[in-house]
C-alpha cells in the first residue's frame, strides 16, 4: 500500500521529503526527558559513560572542560555552572560545581538531562559522581552547590577520531519533574502542623 496514494512521481517524493523534515523537527523539540533517555540508549549526542572509580593512568597530555547550563521551558530554577572552563591531564579526576537555586515559594523538583560536544567524546567521558544521576529537590529559596566528579579516558589519544579533541563541552538541562512523595508528604506535615494550632484557637 502507497504511503501516499493521491501523489505521483515527484510530487510524491516532494511529500515524502517534506514529511521526514516535520518529523525530525518535531523530535528535535521534543521533551528533554525523551531526548535524554533516547541519547542514553543509543549514545548518541554525545551521550557520557560512568565510572566506579578514576582512572589507573594519568598523561601529560592536558585537555579543556567546558561547563554550560540551560533550562528547560517552564523550569524556574536559576542555573549555572560556579566555572566555565578547566584544564586538567587527560585520566584525571576533575571536579566540577554547579549551582542551582530555586526562587520560589514551594519546592520544585529537577532533573538533569547531560551530553557532551563533540559527539565522538562522549564515549571518552567518564562520570564517577554527579547530580544528574538522581533527581534534586530544592526547597522554597534554597541554593545548593552540585558536584560532578569525571575524568577523560586516556584511550581518547589512540582514537582515530578521539585524537584531534582538544576542548571538551559539557552540557546539562534542568526539566521540572514532580515532586517525589516523601516531599509531598512533608510539605503536607509541615502544612498541618503550621494551621493546627490557628485551628485549635478559633475552636475554642
Amino acid at each position: 500500500m502507497a504511503l501516499f496514494p493521491n501523489f505521483k512521481g515527484p510530487q510524491r517524493t516532494v511529500v515524502q521529503t517534506t514529511s521526514v523534515v516535520v518529523i525530525m523537527g518535531a523530535l528535535a523539540w521534543a521533551s528533554v526527558p525523551f531526548y535524554d533517555w533516547f541519547c542514553r540508549v543509543t549514545g548518541f549526542g554525545g551521550a557520557t559513560n560512568v565510572a566506579e572509580t578514576g582512572s589507573d593512568v594519568v598523561l601529560d597530555q592536558t585537555i579543556k572542560v567546558r561547563f554550560d547550563a540551560s533550562l528547560e521551558r517552564d523550569m524556574p530554577w536559576m542555573f549555572q555552572p560556579e566555572i566555565r572552563e578547566m584544564e586538567i591531564r587527560i585520566g584525571e579526576t576533575g571536579l566540577a560545581f554547579y549551582e542551582a537555586h530555586n526562587p520560589l515559594d514551594v519546592p520544585v523538583a529537577g532533573q538533569a538531562a547531560y551530553n557532551v560536544t563533540p559527539y565522538e567524546a562522549g564515549a571518552f567521558f567518564d562520570k564517577i559522581e554527579c547530580f544528574c544521576f538522581t533527581e534534586q529537590v530544592l526547597q522554597p529559596g534554597e541554593t545548593v552547590m552540585m558536584p560532578v566528579s569525571f575524568f577523560v579516558d586516556p584511550a581518547i589519544v589512540d582514537d582515530r577520531e578521539g585524537q584531534y579533541v582538544h576542548t571538551i563541552t559539557l552540557s546539562y538541562t534542568f526539566y521540572q519533574i514532580d515532586l517525589p512523595e516523601t516531599e509531598i508528604q512533608a510539605a503536607l506535615a509541615a502544612e498541618t502542623l503550621t494551621t493546627a494550632p490557628q485551628d485549635a484557637i478559633e475552636t475554642n
